[in-house]
């Protein structure tokens, strides 16, 4: 699944994992994500950090906290790489942190990791 309001970055990370044959969720934002992974139950997530309504921490927390989602990989997503950032990520609940722009090869990496 891709949680991002971008929608370059939504058409970019889908064309990268489409082509290498995974299925992919799209939403725009975490109110949006939140009913799609109740309907999809996704793999994995990657999550877009600023977003309009519920950022990526505040969405991040409310899936993990649900007990269905918790061993769910969630990927935060972001332009900033700093080490306050990545910690924020951590202290939401995030499994790890891919800075964007972000290549197929960065994408299919994290995927290797964390879904067998």
């Amino acid at each position: 699944m891709i949680i991002d309001d971008s929608s370059t970055i939504r058409k970019s990370a889908e064309i990268f994992l489409k082509s290498s044959g995974y299925d992919v969720i799209l939403a725009e934002d975490g109110f949006d994500a939140i009913s799609k992974i109740v309907d999809n139950q996704p793999n994995i997530i990657f999550m877009d950090i600023v977003m309009p309504r519920l950022d990526g921490y505040q969405a991040c927390m409310l899936i993990k906290r649900n007990p269905a989602y918790q061993s769910t990989p969630v990927i935060m997503l972001s332009s900033k790489d700093g080490i306050f950032d990545k910690a924020k990520g951590r202290i939401a609940g995030s499994n790890d942190y891919l800075t964007k722009p972000f290549t197929a090869e960065g994408l299919l990496s994290i995927i290797r990791k964390y879904v067998v």
